[in-house]
């Protein structure tokens, strides 16, 4: 797709990131007179007319759910469609950036920031929930933050909902394995609870820059999700540490229990959990953290 294309209503300019699956560029809704993201399905390079299928279900499916949620936490979708043989969908355009900025070794946020942050994911998937959605994909690329608009917005829900019986039979794997419940990787159906423990999966991972579960394929991985303890955080979170750490480290754990009714209540409970950790009014990303001024915002303020 070239810059100054038009395509689907849109005039198409540049390219906002890539996956396995989809592209997404900034785009202008002539129609509607406004800037947004058009994500576009991708072809298949192996010819699997089942697989492409599927990941057309999933587009669709994600106008479906994501149209139906109204939450500032959430990501709109305006509309989609299939235009010369691609499919299309044109949604919100959030700017800043997603979380994996935040997830490495060398670039990570305060406490207070994560517990700030997880409460707004919380609150997002509270909506979600009460709708009956599970979103199931739920990971650091699928989570926007734009510092200057004070925005936490949960994007991607292509696989919530998705049909189990599908996956059954294709053999895939929906989701990201290294953010996938215990009973997920056993073959059971998703629930609230499974989306709360890749809540939990998330903030260790913006905490300690690595994954609490990780080795070299699939079995491996499903051997450690269901069978070893959490690892501690308080050695893996680099000075200065808050002193909302212990805490925050205990609603964490709760999270990523085996089991999902061990697990901590609802979504709506987690953000109220997180919300406790943090002062009133509290400006929870100060100024100086991390490389902000790098994605573009200026203000550092996540206010809960």
């Amino acid at each position: 797709m070239q810059e100054g294309q038009r395509f689907a209503g849109c005039i198409v300019a540049r390219e906002l990131g890539r996956g396995e699956q989809s592209i997404v560029h900034a785009a202008y809704d002539e129609r509607a007179q406004a800037w947004r993201a058009l994500k576009l399905l991708l072809p298949s390079d192996d010819g699997d007319a089942a697989r492409r299928a599927a990941a057309r279900k999933r587009l669709l499916q994600e106008l479906t759910v994501a149209g139906q949620l109204q939450h500032p936490g959430i990501v709109r979708v305006y509309d989609c469609g299939e235009t010369r043989d691609m499919a299309w969908l044109t949604m919100e355009l959030l700017p800043g950036t997603d979380l994996t900025r935040y997830t490495s070794s060398v670039r990570r946020l305060p406490v207070p920031v994560v517990a700030a942050i997880g409460a707004r994911i919380a609150d997002a998937l509270a909506c979600a929930h009460a709708s009956g959605v599970v979103h199931r994909d739920l990971k650091p690329a699928n989570v926007m933050i734009d510092w200057a608009s004070d925005r936490v917005v949960l994007t991607d829900f292509g696989l919530a909902r998705a049909d189990d019986a599908e996956r059954t039979r294709t053999g895939l794997v929906l989701g990201s394995p290294g953010f996938m419940a215990p009973e997920l990787l056993a073959g059971q159906a998703p629930t609230a609870a499974s989306d709360l423990y890749a809540l939990g999966v998330l903030l260790f991972q913006l905490l300690a820059g690595r994954l609490p579960f990780e080795a070299p394929g699939l079995g491996a991985l499903l051997r450690e999700v269901a069978t070893a303890p959490v690892p501690p955080l308080a050695p893996l979170v680099p000075p200065p540490q808050d002193d909302t750490l212990p805490a925050l480290e205990a609603i964490v754990t709760r999270l990523l229990a085996k089991r999902p009714g061990d697990r901590l209540g609802d979504a709506t409970m987690v953000a109220a959990s997180l919300r406790a950790l943090l002062p009133a009014a509290t400006s929870a990303a100060p100024a100086g953290v991390g490389d902000h001024t790098a994605a573009g915002p200026k203000s550092h303020g996540l206010r809960d």
